[in-house]
């Protein structure tokens, strides 16, 4: 029970080391404020998160309600935001010393990607953010503020469920435009071998924000590639109408 309650409380966006051994309301209260302290930390932004809510005896849980701030120099007030995360963890796992995750999903989040002139983005500035303050952690951590060996983790799945993604183009004299990604499946999280709880919360942070960093520049391609052609279109028809018109005629 004691190393289930240590699980949850560094699953999801929880990068901390220092581990208590609370029950009932307690650890959702415990797992919620790590999370918007570490996450604030590691991304340089605000996190928050409106509830927790962890069926330890069932190996599974949910977080709701989480928000990841804008950078302040972008028009968004968030970069990301979600309705909730689900946990399905393997019991069997917790008996081993590689604890197993069998799936995590977050289902129908929020992404807003804003590019600026320069070919930067807000998205970008929080995985750069996220690089610099995780440089120099590839080495385990291997005791916790309690002295106890942390937990080592792997997650088999990881998926983003119908991301619905705001490109924002208007730094670059274009407009909004909204899409809904395919689903993002990402799996091994940790490698045969896990990874250390203390490291696992930045990990698949930096992994669900690159994989829509991806996406996000694929989608701007396409729109600035279609706006392109609309303007050739416009200036030939400018150019060349009339000409046509009686040609027709």
């Amino acid at each position: 029970m004691k190393k289930l309650i240590i699980l949850v409380g560094v699953l999801v966006l929880i990068a901390g080391g220092a581990f208590v051994f609370l029950s009932g309301d307690a650890i959702n209260a415990l797992i919620k404020t790590k999370i918007e302290q570490v996450g604030s930390k590691v991304t340089e932004q605000s996190v928050t998160v409106s509830r927790v809510d962890m069926k330890l005896l069932k190996g599974a849980g949910t977080i709701n309600g989480l928000v990841l701030a804008n950078p302040s120099s972008y028009s968004a007030p968030s970069v990301f935001s979600l309705n909730e995360i689900t946990l399905d963890i393997n019991l069997k796992s917790l008996a081993t010393d590689l604890i197993v995750i069998d799936q995590i999903i977050i289902d129908k989040p929020e992404a807003v990607v804003e590019f600026t002139e320069n070919g930067g983005a807000n998205i970008k500035d929080i995985l750069d953010a996220i690089k610099k303050n995780t440089a120099g952690d590839g080495t385990p951590v291997s005791e916790s503020e309690t002295g106890k060996t942390e937990p080592i983790i792997r997650v088999n799945k990881f998926i983003l469920a119908g991301v619905a993604l705001t490109v924002d183009l208007t730094k670059l004299g274009n407009k909004s435009h909204q899409a809904t990604l395919a689903d993002i499946h990402l799996s091994n999280i940790g490698g045969e071998s896990g990874m250390p709880a203390s490291q696992l919360g930045a990990e698949l942070v930096k992994q669900a924000l690159s994989s829509i960093w991806k996406q996000a520049k694929a989608e701007q391609v396409d729109i600035l590639k279609e706006e392109a052609k609309d303007k050739i279109k416009e200036k030939a028809k400018e150019k060349f109408g009339g000409l046509l018109d009686k040609l027709n005629g």
